[in-house]
């Protein structure tokens, strides 16, 4: 197992990885809309989605990966409301064939943002 890090996406504000690379995949935990400086993108869930992509474009580039190489994405929401624009902007970072994907409406996320993804992706 081999801990990933890039400062083009915001580092971990917890005991974590921003990603891990094993068994020939990468686990890439979830992104919040922060910029790679650390600031919180502020508005609404298009602009708060496109952050998290591009952060998570980032750190699969670390990790010698990129987007067209994701199997499965975990998608978290605040508000399901949200999820028609959600999807607007995250169809923009993928083609076909799409991951499977899984996204659930939350209570909460840290810092009070809209959106929260995740992925796992296969290493290069």
């Amino acid at each position: 197992m081999e801990a990933v890090s890039t400062d083009k996406a915001p580092q971990a504000i917890g005991p974590y990885s921003q990603a891990v690379r094993a068994g020939g995949l990468v686990f890439v935990s979830g992104q919040i809309p922060l910029k790679p400086d650390g600031t919180l993108v502020e508005g609404d869930i298009r602009a708060q989605t496109e952050q998290v992509m591009e952060n998570l474009q980032a750190i699969l580039e670390a990790a010698g990966s990129s987007l067209s190489r994701v199997v499965q994405t975990t998608c978290f929401l605040s508000d399901m409301e949200d999820f028609p624009l959600f999807n607007e902007v995250y169809a923009r970072y993928f083609s076909p064939p799409y991951p499977a994907r899984a996204t659930v409406a939350v209570k909460a996320l840290p810092r009070g943002v809209r959106v929260e993804v995740a992925c796992i992706a296969l290493a290069d």
